[in-house]
């Protein structure tokens, strides 16, 4: 239960103040002592990936749920636009993140093809109904978004991510068996 408090609380504290959030403010609004902190999570980068892997596990279990729940083309936009929203809190975790990824090579392979294979469900999906093209690569996709991600840090930041991810489904519903969106 600790250890789930820390969790919440971090992912927050580090979406709000980046990588350098205090650790005993963490542990204080979790209610615990920094002790208590360091007993579940030993280093810094340990918490950060403690809490990466649990976003990113949530992103991949949102595929699934809005599979269920929508036609496949809107599923897909609905989780690029998720994608997106996603990686925008993790501007300030850049810097530590970067350093987990290139000295944790399990880390970098789990999360990109957890997130990969997410995203290639809905692709194959989106493809097999006829609403998007049949040359979709999950890959391509995962590098447009991250040029979206890329984007100068603008107040409109997100509206412009929200324009510029559905330019991107548009691109990729052309020439599709099927013109537009599905309908919900």
């Amino acid at each position: 239960r600790n250890r789930d408090a820390l969790v919440e609380v971090a992912a927050k504290a580090f979406a709000a103040h980046g990588v350098d959030a205090s650790l005993e403010e963490i542990a204080r609004q979790a209610g615990v002592g920094i002790g208590t902190l360091y007993r579940h999570f030993p280093t810094r980068e340990h918490l950060v990936e403690v809490v990466y892997r649990r976003e990113v596990e949530g992103l991949c279990q949102a595929a699934d749920e809005l599979a269920r729940d929508h036609p496949p083309d809107m599923a897909l936009e609905q989780w690029m636009q998720r994608f997106v929203d996603y990686i925008a809190t993790k501007r300030g975790l850049s810097t530590s993140l970067r350093i987990l990824l290139t000295t944790n090579s399990t880390l970098f392979s789990d999360v990109s093809g957890r997130v990969t294979l997410a995203l290639r469900r809905l692709i194959d999906a989106a493809v097999a109904n006829g609403s998007i093209r049949s040359d979709v690569d999950a890959s391509d996709v995962l590098h447009a978004l991250g040029g979206i991600y890329s984007a100068p840090d603008t107040k409109d930041w997100r509206d412009r991510s929200r324009r510029l991810v559905s330019l991107l489904m548009d691109g990729l519903r052309f020439g599709a068996a099927k013109s537009g969106p599905s309908k919900e």
